[in-house]
């Protein structure tokens, strides 16, 4: 069996009434974190910004919750701490599909 971490997070748009551009804090973490398809002058021009996730083998769960393996785990949770984000980590024993999904991104 093996085992995996589950991350269960959440950023906040702003504790802080005082800064106004919290909402394009929001858009840089997700273009980050999750990358994001762009277009500029009308959608003449199409690209995408890749994300962090899109190079980490990882099953998302629902907004907010990833399950990863433990070598991925630093580097998630650096970067979410960088965003002050709430964290909650778990020890989890990963199905034979988790592992078939976790092992098939890597290659």
């Amino acid at each position: 069996m093996n085992k995996g971490k589950i991350v269960a997070f959440r950023v906040y748009k702003n504790k802080d009434a005082v800064v106004k551009n919290s909402q394009a804090v929001m858009n840089r973490f997700v273009q980050k974190f999750y990358g994001q398809d762009a277009s500029s002058h009308g959608g003449k021009y199409r690209h995408h910004k890749r994300g962090l996730l899109e190079d980490v083998a990882h099953i998302k769960l629902l907004r907010g919750v990833i399950i990863l393996k433990e070598i991925d785990l630093e580097k998630i949770v650096s970067f979410l701490n960088e965003y002050n984000a709430e964290v909650y980590i778990r020890d989890i024993i990963l199905t034979p599909e988790d592992e078939k999904i976790l092992n098939k991104e890597n290659q």
